[in-house]
């Protein structure tokens, strides 16, 4: 008897796929569905917190934005959707908390933010009738976050929005127009308009960075993919449009480009929040902007590093102009 429990053991845990298998990445998510998954698991580890080990935002408070009184230099993730009041989310908070849970004009949002990449993306929370509700699980794959959702204990790649492994796997969220920009130009462009307030119950260095010289370390942490081609620096930025991405340095040099269907648009102001130890001692990376050509609408984009978009995207279209 004890040998066919043994024999029947060792069937158990050939048939589980390689997630189950895996107690270091897998301890402490009792409620995620392993047998599901669309990524190799080799591809993600650890990044060294666990799960929510980065604590991300359940709820936003916010202030006018004339109340606010840090650096007009800083970043900040801003959102304007119609019927609201447009809401900007300064960097110095997301470095900290990664995610934060929010509603604007009746949208249930979850603003993110992955260092390690530089990639700021908002996407709608609702997916197949409920409202998901998103936190830090501490992993990384292509050094970008995994993130879960409360309900299912879904893991989701960041950078894409897709679900990766457990329940919600293959599934899509909708990413929501944003951009990053100077508290300034916010500020400037939205006198009436709102700032998420400082986290309370929460005891860090707000306004510090945390990854100090990162953007001119040369190498992505715990990245163990291939570099961009064209001798393109990891850690340079890039926009990102879709599958296609342009290098900030033309943006940097020229101010404007029509391409490809979008306008583009640089503009001096705004500080790297991953170079100096006090974000608003940082250098000026500028901000970008990308409408749409014939109608002026805003498009979806991001400025991250070129390996993310490499990682993610390796059949991309690198837009280097001439």
């Amino acid at each position: 008897m004890f040998r066919k429990i043994l024999m029947a053991l060792a069937l158990s845990v050939i048939a589980l796929p390689a997630f189950a298998q895996s107690s270091s990445l897998t301890r402490g998510w009792p409620n995620t569905d392993f047998t599901k998954f669309s990524v190799d698991f080799d591809e993600i580890m650890s990044g060294g917190p666990g799960k929510d080990g980065i604590p991300a935002l359940s709820q936003v408070n916010v202030v006018p934005v004339s109340e606010v009184e840090f650096s007009e230099r800083e970043p900040v993730v801003t959102v304007e959707i119609e019927g609201a009041l447009p809401r900007a989310y300064p960097i110095r908070y997301l470095t900290w908390h990664e995610i934060a849970n929010d509603e604007l004009g009746g949208i249930p949002l979850a603003v993110t933010f992955c260092p390690l990449c530089n990639s700021a993306l908002v996407f709608d929370r609702r997916l197949d009738g409920q409202v998901l509700d998103f936190g830090v699980s501490g992993n990384l794959r292509n050094s970008d976050m995994v993130m879960f959702d409360r309900q299912t204990e879904s893991w989701w790649q960041q950078f894409t929005g897709e679900g990766i492994v457990g329940e919600m796997t293959g599934k899509q969220l909708t990413q929501v127009v944003s951009w990053m920009e100077s508290l300034g130009e916010f500020r400037e462009r939205n006198p009436n308009g709102e700032v998420m307030a400082e986290p309370t119950n929460h005891r860090r260095q707000y306004g510090a960075n945390p990854y100090a010289g990162y953007d001119t370390s040369g190498n992505p942490f715990l990245y163990r993919g291939e570099n961009p081609p064209f001798n393109i620096e990891p850690l340079s930025r890039v926009i990102r449009v879709g599958n296609r991405a342009w290098p900030l340095e033309r943006l940097q040099a020229n101010d404007t480009i029509t391409e490809a269907g979008v306008l583009i648009v640089w503009k001096a102001g705004m500080a790297t929040a991953l170079g100096a130890r006090r974000i608003a001692d940082a250098k000026d990376i500028g901000s970008i902007r990308v409408y749409d050509a014939e109608t002026g609408e805003d498009v979806i984009h991001e400025v991250s590093f070129a390996f993310a978009f490499h990682a993610f995207a390796p059949e991309g279209e690198w837009m280097l102009g001439n």
